[in-house]
């Protein structure tokens, strides 16, 4: 893997920058941001796509201001920080991946999507409904119409994910998180 700056001959849209911020800073979600931190994860910032690195063990997360709003931002690295609780010294959760694109990756990407969805509920964080959104709900179609029960088991690795990153957040500041959630 190499950064885009240290390669030569690339098309342009690998050196793409943000036109200007779609979202000035003071808007993003401060306990959001807090969550997210005190997880340890080591999160990285730029680039145009999102991804969990396992072998490097590191989140890649486009510039905040490439989001179309802070939702979008939070759903994001939450559904990326429910893929790194699956390394070995975590949650160690693996779904049989093989390759991009097969079973075992739509599996991983169900359970990514609910902790996601677990996870914004639990910030009270209603996000948009992606484009790609479709592309993920076909793969998941076929993994359920060869295991119909699979919903409930990558609802269990999800809520797993969840509570092993809010297991993350200091005592303290998790009860003012939810608080200020509540309120």
């Amino acid at each position: 893997m190499f950064n885009a700056q240290q390669c030569s001959g690339l098309p342009a849209s690998y050196y793409a920058k943000p036109e200007a911020p779609a979202l000035p800073l003071p808007q993003r979600i401060e306990a959001a941001d807090r969550f997210f931190a005190a997880t340890g994860a080591t999160i990285r910032h730029g680039g145009t796509r999102a991804y969990y690195a396992e072998a490097s063990d590191y989140v890649q997360m486009p510039p905040f201001e490439t989001f179309q709003d802070a939702e979008s931002h939070a759903a994001t690295l939450a559904h990326e920080l429910t893929h790194w609780t699956k390394h070995g010294t975590r949650l160690a959760r693996d779904m049989g991946r093989v390759k991009w694109g097969d079973e075992g990756y739509a599996r991983e990407e169900l359970v990514a999507e609910l902790g996601a969805a677990f996870l914004c509920a639990d910030l009270a964080i209603t996000p948009d409904v992606r484009e790609d959104h479709a592309a993920y709900i076909a793969s998941w179609l076929t993994v359920l119409k060869l295991d119909k029960r699979f919903v409930f088991s990558a609802a269990s690795h999800a809520q797993r994910a969840a509570d092993y990153l809010h297991g993350l957040q200091s005592r303290g500041d998790h009860e003012a998180e939810q608080e200020r959630a509540a309120a």
